[in-house]
């Protein structure tokens, strides 16, 4: 047989092998409190940041506010 294709035959059992020993130590557990979201913070850094572009068009040298 060539031995590119047994080296790749190598790499697939090896890696198979590796796979089944560590799907053995991942568990998936029920949480006992509800997840939460808190996505108040997101919000706010977005109205921040759409304040503070607008201020800059307003204080802008082109405005004629000064």
């Amino acid at each position: 047989m060539n031995s590119n294709y047994l080296t790749k035959l190598r790499v697939l059992v090896i890696g198979t092998i590796l796979t089944l020993a560590l799907t053995a130590c991942v568990q998936v557990q029920i949480p006992d409190k509800p997840i939460t979201i808190n996505l108040n913070h997101n919000i706010t850094a977005e109205v921040l940041v759409k304040v503070e572009k607008e201020l800059d068009e307003i204080m802008s040298d082109d405005s004629g506010l000064f």
